[in-house]
């Protein structure tokens, strides 16, 4: 339950995202915005353990392999979301993007040998199905081969793999570290990496307002990758996976409300009823799925 928990945060927490980042973007590139994050995220987390918990620091002396490739794939996967945020809307974006717990539900199945039963290997199906339905909604851009939205589409998709590959290393660590203590490395090899191409100047001209979102991007990061920490410690990839595959219906709702208040500071888009329905197969798969623990046989033995 644990697990689950920290896990419902992460999805919460990047169902906003989308849309913080959309509107960051109108007023500073997105290199910039991935360094201020992870610095900001690191800088906190440090200075916590600095006073209150030094052990935890000691991770820097001897840091594992898997650590750092850990820390450039998810260096890898904000640099490339960005990227693909900046030609697609928020809600192909959070579509596209659900590629990568679909390939992580994989990887615990079939790396980490998770258990699965028939039970739950048709929620997962379900939910599958709803993303499908979701992607749907923009099934004609890529029939007539929109070059922005096939390029936001590759882009977004090459950060799903490598958001894979960081999800992969973190679950095996996390058997023989502490979830925080790896965190805090895997937040500064990114702000290293990212520190030479910030706008610094950018940064400087910001208005109170775009400090605070820039502020919350940071809390974002800091909360969200440190919850999802957690729950590779106490529950497997497979539910994970299902759980941060909701979302996406946090980000279409919230941009319903937005449509419905004719906000000017984001472009909306229209919910169709595919959405919706989309949106309902998607949560209706995920709980089948995370719940069905038991009852049936399992396919791995």
């Amino acid at each position: 339950m644990k697990g689950v928990l920290f896990a419902c945060v992460t999805s919460v927490l990047w169902g906003f995202l989308a849309i913080a980042l959309k509107v960051a973007l109108q007023f500073i590139d997105s290199t910039t915005i991935v360094w201020f994050r992870f610095t900001m995220a690191f800088a906190i987390l440090f200075f916590i353990f600095l006073f209150k918990n030094p052990g935890q620091l000691k991770i820097f002396k001897k840091p594992p392999v898997l650590l750092i490739l850990g820390g450039l794939c998810l260096g890898a996967n904000y640099l490339f979301f960005m990227q693909g945020l900046s030609r697609l809307g928020s809600n192909a974006t959070q579509v596209v993007i659900q590629t990568g717990p679909i390939m992580l539900a994989i990887s615990g199945i079939f790396i980490f040998r998770e258990k699965v039963n028939r039970k739950q290997v048709i929620g997962f199906v379900i939910a599958a199905v709803g993303l499908v339905v979701f992607y749907m909604n923009n099934l004609s851009d890529i029939v007539n081969h929109a070059e922005n939205f096939r390029t936001g589409f590759i882009w977004v998709f090459i950060s799903a793999c490598a958001w894979v590959l960081y999800a992969i290393f973190q679950k095996v660590l996390v058997k023989n570290h502490q979830p925080q203590s790896l965190n805090v490395v895997l937040y500064l090899i990114p702000a290293m990496l990212f520190l030479p191409f910030a706008d610094f100047a950018a940064l400087a001209n910001l208005t109170f307002l775009q400090w605070c979102l820039m502020l919350f991007l940071g809390l974002n990061t800091l909360f969200a990758y440190g919850c999802l920490a957690e729950a590779f410690k106490y529950t497997q990839a497979y539910k994970v996976s299902i759980i941060v595959t909701l979302n996406p219906t946090i980000t279409f709702i919230l941009m319903a409300i937005l449509a419905t208040i004719e906000v000017t500071w984001i472009k909306t888009e229209t919910m169709s009823l595919m959405v919706w329905i989309g949106a309902l197969l998607l949560l209706g798969g995920a709980v089948y799925s995370i719940y069905s623990s038991g009852g049936s046989k399992s396919l791995k033995k």
